[in-house]
């Protein structure tokens, strides 16, 4: 390091230390929720969160301390939700107070120069956001998608057919392909070439990985972002991934203005957006950051939700896949793959569609956390300006007070009306103004191909050289922000001769309507 790099480090560390040392006590409530005791007036809490799952930890918080827990990570205050109705009473009804964002240093400050509606707080470029999402992606508009979701679902089967063994690859083929024709109107054969595949789940992966609570000691003390880049090679990671983001999103939105220019450009979200721009008031990167959300948003939730239906049908495909099977012969038989408009005559599907959003699920933290931005109290106990609120998805959905037995995969549960809070008898897209925009696309998605898939395939444990069953790990997850089953194997065998050939014809007639979203 050079005499003049010294004097810099110096320095900053200095303003490091000035910044720390002036930062007021948290006001000492005594009605405050319980929790552990910090470690430190420095990092409060922030050294006992596992590096590793720390919605494990959280749930045994909730376990030992009660539904509402305090925590300080840094000075943050943090409070972790760990019941359904506690998050319903926090998030829904206190929505006007609870709706806004922590400040995501790393993620969203750094890496995406506070572009990421998804992180933003509250404020005018949000709601530009929130109108635009909603208005595409709310449950009229997203009905609208189901002619490529039933299309691409086609393709799916006959992938299952062919190579079942590469099952997780045809599953994020499909989710991707529906957000990347969705959003820019065209498709995705091959996930490991496509440039717009790679690159968005680099950034997706990245992001994911910064994005954990307490990976980072910036998140809890803002001060060292006083020092240079030199001495903080994460914020210079951060940033050369922000040059590689922008660059090729700015140019998707290009692409498509190109053909719409042309003639040929598909209904997309990034054209409606390009139709609208003077009426929502963006600019050409907002558009392009916002044109990221569906791939960022459904790619993962959808192909790991699928991929944790397929686990739960290796671990407890016996309990239910017979009773799923029986109500899609009764109501589809066997001469036609389920559509769309069977879906209200099948309840047991639909209670399957829902235990695999509340069994496993993927934004396992209950995705982005929320912030309070006044004090309030909830069942006598403060909370404070500024708390980082997050509503543990692992311990809502696996409290045994609303879910008995939470670890088994039992469709049962939904199929008779629950005292729970929400209009989905689970919790899995979140509260009050931040709910997930794309809800009603992803149900959609998850319903289609579990219908088609129990329909088509009998599925179970698979089986070793021996004819020796091979038993799965429910609990073998991934780490990040979207937790994800880890590769399994299964065994996924067609129904009957009769059911390959109505899929590969579907398939077929599929490919061709298609051809309109090829490059």
């Amino acid at each position: 390091m050079s005499s003049r790099e010294l004097r810099i480090a110096a320095a900053s560390l200095t303003a490091v230390l000035v910044a720390i040392l002036v930062l007021r006590p948290l006001r000492k409530a005594k009605d405050l929720p319980p929790g552990p005791a910090p470690t430190s007036w420095l990092v409060g809490n922030r050294n006992q969160v596992p590096r590793e799952k720390p919605w494990r930890w959280f749930l045994e918080l909730n376990e030992q301390y009660g539904p509402v827990v305090y925590l300080l990570m840094g000075r943050t205050p943090t409070i972790v939700i760990g019941s359904a109705q506690a998050a319903w009473d926090i998030l829904e009804k206190k929505s006007p107070v609870t709706s806004s964002r922590p400040r995501f240093i790393m993620g969203q400050e750094i890496m995406s120069n506070n572009l990421r509606g998804l992180m933003a707080s509250n404020g005018p470029f949000w709601r530009r956001w929130r109108r635009v999402l909603h208005g595409s992606f709310m449950q009229k508009a997203s009905d609208t998608y189901r002619p490529i979701q039933s299309l691409e679902s086609k393709q799916l089967m006959s992938e299952l057919i062919k190579t079942p063994l590469d099952y997780r690859e045809h599953l994020e083929r499909y989710a991707t392909s529906v957000a990347v024709v969705i959003t820019y109107g065209r498709r995705v054969h091959d996930i490991y070439n496509d440039e717009v595949v790679c690159l968005n789940r680099e950034t997706q992966n990245y992001l994911m990985s910064i994005n954990i609570p307490g990976k980072y000691l910036v998140e809890s003390v803002p001060a060292l972002l006083y020092l240079p880049n030199f001495l903080t090679p994460w914020r210079t990671e951060a940033l050369a991934q922000r040059e590689r983001d922008k660059e090729y999103l700015t140019r998707l939105v290009k692409e498509v203005k190109s053909k719409m220019d042309a003639g040929r450009a598909q209904p997309s979200f990034c054209r409606q957006l390009l139709e609208d721009r003077e009426k929502h008031g963006m600019s050409e990167l907002e558009m392009a950051y916002a044109c990221s959300t569906p791939f960022g948003a459904g790619v993962e939730t959808t192909a790991g939700t699928l991929s944790s239906f397929m686990l739960a049908c290796a671990a407890f495909g016996s309990s239910f896949i017979p009773k799923a099977q029986a109500e899609l012969d009764a109501v589809v038989g066997p001469d036609r793959m389920p559509t769309f408009e069977d879906s209200d005559s099948l309840p047991y599907i639909r209670a399957v569609v829902n235990e695999t959003l509340r069994w496993r699920p993927v934004a396992v933290l209950g995705g982005t956390s929320h912030a309070s931005t006044e004090d309030f109290t909830y069942e006598g106990m403060f909370i404070p300006k500024g708390s980082t609120i997050i509503a543990n998805l692992w311990g809502i959905h696996l409290n045994p007070k609303d879910f008995p037995d939470p670890h088994r995969f039992d469709p049962e549960r939904f199929m008779t009306k629950r005292e729970y809070p929400g209009p989905w008898q689970h919790s899995a897209f979140g509260y009050g103004r931040r709910v997930c925009p794309g809800q009603f696309l992803g149900v959609n998605s998850i319903y289609i191909n579990i219908a088609r898939i129990l329909w088509a395939f009998n599925l179970g444990k698979a089986l070793d050289e021996h004819g020796n069953e091979i038993d799965v790990d429910t609990m073998a997850y991934t780490d990040g922000f979207n937790s994800m089953p880890r590769p399994f194997r299964i065994q996924i065998t067609p129904r009957s001769a009769g059911h390959i050939a109505i899929i590969e014809r579907e398939n077929a007639m599929a490919q061709e309507e298609m051809r309109v979203y090829e490059l």
